[in-house]
Parts: structure tokens; sequence; C-alpha cells
């Protein structure tokens, strides 16, 4: 069964702990952070599932936390349940209009928290927000996020797909690619905190393709970036063995084997330069030709 990723935002040991515990046991992956600003890092670093994310921080506060999430694109759907001592109804209310999901009130009840974040998370995933398995936003969202730059200028779409992946998923089994697929999305991540800008999205469409729409600027240095990590992070997914060799031995009927070329990445680049777009298909057609050809840029 698949883990969802929980980020705890607390600076009480004691109460994180617990936390921490609990949805452990439940079969939760569970990160912690004590200070709001280590949040606001290890969500891009790792994107979580949803956010418990007490108010009262040692740095900056919850609400402060909560805006920073929502007006960055690559964060601002991510579920966000409010955990506080508070209980005075303009501190709820300014909670949900900065765009909280939810708000539990300290002292509270575990098992009412566990279903708020079970519901939360299912919610998430039945409107279609968010991929299960990487988190990042997928359908509706990324559809979202093309109606909003198509009369802008300055920006740069990346069409990334990971190559030879469903024979990899085939060989090593749907555990391993997913992953495969998450470490992908981390990656990608990773490089645009290294070569983007704050307002870059990173959209998962499905299976072994991912979208990124970033400044035109700085979409090549991100290609050739994506490019060299990714060969060199893949190899630790596959066997000693297929390392050793180079690629995959595919056995065949009659004991005959062929041979398959290890993962790697072709991104289709299309941008504001190139034309006028009137319509989002234009933009993902035209990305998806790039993408087959791995020019780069057309």
């Amino acid at each position: 069964m698949k883990k969802h990723r929980l980020l705890i935002v607390e600076d009480d040991f004691d109460i994180a702990r617990m936390l921490q515990i609990y949805f452990n046991s439940l079969g939760y992956e569970i990160f912690l952070a004590p200070r709001g600003s280590e949040a606001l890092g290890k969500t891009r670093q790792n994107m979580p599932h949803l956010i418990i994310l007490d108010i009262m921080l040692p740095d900056i506060d919850g609400y402060e936390v909560c805006r920073c999430l929502r007006t960055q694109p690559r964060t601002s759907r991510i579920p966000i349940i409010f955990l506080t001592h508070k209980d005075e109804r303009s501190d709820k209310i300014q909670g949900l209009e900065l765009g909280a999901d939810d708000y539990v009130t300290k002292p509270f009840d575990i098992e009412e928290l566990r279903l708020r974040v079970k519901n939360a998370i299912a919610r998430s995933e039945r409107e279609n927000l968010t991929e299960p398995c990487t988190n990042l936003p997928t359908g509706r969202l990324i559809e979202d996020q093309l109606r909003q730059i198509i009369h802008k200028e300055n920006w740069a779409l990346m069409d990334i797909r990971l190559n030879h992946f469903s024979l990899y998923k085939e060989i090593y089994g749907f555990i391993a690619s997913d992953d495969v697929l998450r470490s992908t999305g981390i990656l990608i991540g990773e490089v645009l905190d290294e070569l983007g800008s704050e307002n870059d999205f990173i959209g998962h469409i499905s299976g072994d393709n991912f979208l990124v729409i970033t400044e035109v600027s700085k979409s090549q240095p991100i290609y050739h970036r994506l490019k060299e990590r990714f060969s060199e992070n893949i190899l630790s997914c596959y066997s000693f063995t297929d390392r050793q060799r180079g690629y995959l031995l595919i056995s065949k009927e009659a004991d005959i084997e062929s041979q398959s070329p290890l993962m790697d990445l072709s991104i289709g680049i299309v941008s504001s330069n190139l034309c006028q777009f009137t319509d989002i298909r234009e933009i993902t057609e035209l990305a998806a030709v790039a993408r087959r050809s791995d020019q780069g840029q057309i």
C-alpha cells in the first residue's frame, strides 16, 4: 500500500514525537520540522501529501508559513491542517482565509485528527488535484496553470519523459517503479531550486511524463542539469549486474535475449517566444513534438 507523507510542523517536542509515533503506526511516512523556515525547505525537498501546522512557532508563525505555501505554484495545493492552542473565532477565520483546509484546537482528540487527515488527503486525490505517487499537481491543476500562462510572456514549458520506464516497471515491479517516479519528482524540484525561480511549476501529467513551467532564460540550464543529474542518479535504481552491463537483458521465446537501454530523459521545450498561442493544446502538442525529437527547443 502506498505511504502518504505527512509533514508535522510543531516546536513542542513531546507533541511532535507523539504524532510521529501515532501516524507512523498507521503507515504514514512522517517528517518533522520544529521551525517554520525548516518546514518551507522540507516541503520543497519532498512534497508531503498533507501538513499538520502549528500556529505558534519560534521563528515565523504558521499563518506566514501557510501564506508562503499558498503563493507558490509548487506548494499551493498541499492540504494544511492548523494545530493550535488558540480557540478564537477570528484566529480560525484568519487561517481559513489564508487557505488552510481545517483547524484543530489543542488539546485535541487524536482519533478526530486522524480522520481529518485521512479525509483531507482523500478529498485532494478525489478532486484530481495531485498524482498520488509523487503528490505533484496533475489533471485540472496543470490545465489551470497552462491557461494562466497562455497570454503571458517570458515562460517556457518543458515536457519531460522517462524513456524505457515501462520495461523497467515490468522487470523491477511497481514498488521500485513508484520509487523512480517519486525520486524523479524530487530531483526536478532540486534542480529548480538550484537554477529556476520561485514561481516555477512542476506537474506530473501521468505515469512517466512530467511537466515544468519556468522562465525562458532558465529553461536551457535546467534542461542540461536535469539530464546530467538523472543519468547519475538513476543508476542506483538498478541491480549491480544491470549497472555493470549498462543495459537490461530481456528474455523472449526460445531462449532468445534482447537488450534494452537503461532509463534516461527526453525533454522538449516550447516558449512564449515561439508564437502567439491561442489554445493550451497547441502548447502541449508542440512540446510533445520537441520532446520526441529531444532537440530542447523548437
